[in-house]
Parts: structure tokens; sequence; C-alpha cells
């Protein structure tokens, strides 16, 4: 299979690690020499509830016997995209209660930005340096990664950017800006958490010139963070909200939400000013209902709080300077990129997962499944400072 991997599907880097799957339970993914593999990493924070959870495949099971594919996106009403995107009203402080399903995180920033130009007349978007919000041209014009935007420039015009966490920089939020748009915890630039009432700051100027405040909550929604969406931990809440990753339980889905008087604006002139086939599919709707439900029904939220903790508690170690994020959104950083590298290839010899985040070379991800034991928890501590003690 990797052979076949690395002739016929197109990659993303030189060296991909290549595992080779056979299936996944828990918070366990086994290759197909039947090597267990502790999952740290989650799918990049996609598999909220660890794979194979039994409340998402039934509620796929169920709905595949049911229908499939039927109409493009909203002309028919369909009960597991309706019911997951009242339950996300139910769940989100007014007036964030009309939701828009797509099929990826990076399509409902596209979208959002689309909604933001439409309802405000305006075009000025304002995006913060270092930030990633995806990789569809759109997204791309939001980050400021000269190596990465270069070879597919021109990109979308009119994008200016600030610095995260930098109240100086909020003076050039003002009448011509469409949107700011922020992700409420920094990812790839190293899990970077707004301070000193950052985003309050941010929403009061917004509301000031009659821009839109778009928080990207992608990777640190869905229960990640101890609450269900990250800017819930800061006593604020935006005029738009994307969602995506973690939100489908393993399964591709996103989706951005908003008021009825916001969302409307995008329904006509033009009609149809956002349309996609495939978003709000009923067996991937039914994946990310189940997932809420469980996320809302049970106490897995406040168990990433004490998790967190106990991971801040068990990883200390020299090659550790200091662990960014909060709940299961960590990021390690490590004394130098090398060690960091080396981190991640040996837990994976180990029969650990771990991963690099996009632009701080110095991280480990630590995203894993909120369903992880305290045990499991451990366990993959343990791998971590026994790979750091031989590295040192």
């Amino acid at each position: 299979m990797k052979k076949d991997f690395f002739k016929y599907q197109a990659q993303t880097s030189p060296f991909p690690l290549a595992l080779e799957v056979s299936h996944a339970e828990g918070s366990y993914i086994y290759s197909t020499d039947n090597k267990a593999y502790l999952d740290f990493v989650a799918g990049v924070s996609a598999c909220s509830l660890g794979h194979r959870h039994p409340r998402v495949v039934e509620a796929v099971k169920q709905q595949l016997d049911k229908y499939l594919h039927v109409m493009v996106y909203g002309e028919y009403a369909q009960g597991p995209a309706v019911e997951l995107c009242k339950l996300l009203a139910e769940n989100l402080p007014a007036p964030l209660e009309k939701t828009y399903l797509t099929n990826s995180g990076t399509e409902a920033i596209e979208g959002s930005l689309k909604l933001a130009r439409r309802y405000t007349g305006r075009t000025r978007i304002l995006a913060a340096r270092n930030a990633y919000h995806g990789n569809t041209m759109g997204s791309l014009s939001l980050m400021t990664y000269e190596e990465r935007q270069k070879p597919f420039r021109p990109l979308i015009g009119d994008v200016d950017f600030i610095d995260f966490n930098e109240e100086k920089d909020l003076e050039k939020i003002d009448s011509s800006t469409a949107a700011v748009i922020l992700e409420t915890i920094q990812g790839g630039a190293g899990f970077i958490l707004p301070k000193n009432d950052y985003l309050k700051k941010v929403k009061v100027r917004c509301e000031e010139v009659g821009a839109l405040l778009i928080l990207d909550e992608i990777q640190p929604g869905f229960g990640r963070t101890g609450k269900l969406f990250g800017f819930q931990n800061f006593e604020m809440a935006p005029d738009i909200v994307v969602m995506g990753k973690g939100m489908g339980g393993g399964l591709p889905i996103g989706a951005f939400t908003s008021s009825t008087a916001i969302m409307d604006s995008l329904s006509d002139n033009p009609k149809m000013g956002h349309i996609t086939t495939f978003g709000g599919n009923p067996v991937i709707a039914a994946a990310a209902l189940a997932t809420l439900r469980e996320l809302t029904e049970t106490a897995l939220m406040a168990e990433a709080l004490e998790k967190e903790e106990l991971f801040r508690e068990l990883l200390v170690h020299p090659l550790i300077t200091e662990i960014r994020g909060k709940g299961l959104m960590l990021a390690i950083i490590l004394s130098s990129e090398e060690i960091a590298n080396e981190l991640v290839l040996r837990a994976q010899e180990k029969g650990l997962i771990l991963f690099w985040l996009l632009f701080e070379k110095k991280a480990v991800r630590i995203t894993p499944p909120l369903t992880i034991s305290k045990e499991e928890v451990k366990k993959g501590c343990g791998i971590i400072l026994a790979i750091l003690s031989e590295i040192r």
C-alpha cells in the first residue's frame, strides 16, 4: 500500500509519515502490521470523540438506511441538518442563531468573508499576522507567510494585517473595514491565547465603526478548550463564528453561524450568494449532530480542563521550555526545531502519534481525542519524557 500511496496519491510534503493504517478505535490507530499507536493528535483536532465513537457510528448507520444526498444545499429540509443547526443555536449566545453548513472549515472561511462583504457593503478585510485559516485562495490571502503565498499570487485584494494581541493596531479598524477575522487561539503560530481582554476590545472597536468580527473556531471549537467554543472562555461573542474539524466526529464538515439579519443577506442580491452541493450532507450532518449531543450531554468538556492539568503536571523536562494552549489544544515548545522533529519521529517508532504545528517549528502538537483516558495521558507522556531524556 505504501508503494501505491507514493505512486498514485498526490503528496502534500516530500516526506509524509506514511503510516499504513488498518483500523482505528478509541484513542488508538492500528497499522497493517497490527501495531497500536496511541493518538495524541486526533486527526489534527478533528476526531473530537476519538475513533469510531459508538454514538457517531450508530448515527451514520441509521442515516444510511434513510437517504444519502438528495438535493443541493438549502433547497430541501433534511432532518439531520435542521436538527444540527437548531442545536447549535441553542448552545450559542444570541444573536448567533442561523448556520450555513459547508464541506470544510476553509470553505466556511470563504463563506464568512463573502457574508461580511455582502452585509456591510465594504471590501476591506483585516487579518492577523501569523494566522492560518486554510488553504483556499481566500483563506490563503489571510496569512502573512510569503513562501506559502508567492507561488499562487495574485490573491484576493483589499486585505490588511494587524498583530494578534497588539492593542495599538485596533486603530486600523475603521469605517472602510468590512470585517476583522481572527483565530480565537492562534493555531499554526504556536497556540497563542488572547490576553488582556483582547477579543473584547476588538469587538468593541468593530462595533464603533460598523465592522463585523469573524472568529475562526475551526481548531478550538467543539469542546477542546473546556467550552463548546473557545470564545466562550473570554466573555464575548463574534458577529460570525466559523467552525469545522472536531465538529463532524471524524467526518468532513464546516459551518459559519451568524444572526438572522446578517445571514439572510447572503440569500438575495444575488440569490444563492454562497452555494454548495454537498454542504449539509445528511450522513455527515448526522455524525455532527451525534458529536454535538455527546459533547453537550456529558462531562467531556469539563474533563478537558482536568486532562490539561495532568499534561502540564507530567510534561516537565529541561528540553520543554513552555506548554501553550488551553484544555486539550496544547503545544509543547521545545528548545530547538531539531528536538521537535526528533520527538515526533521517534514517538511514532515507539507507538505514539505526535505532529508538528504549521509555522512554529519548535512546537509539537498535543490535541488528543477529548475521550482520552487519564491512564492513556500518563502512558503517552511517559513515552515523550523517555524520548526527550534519550535525546538529551
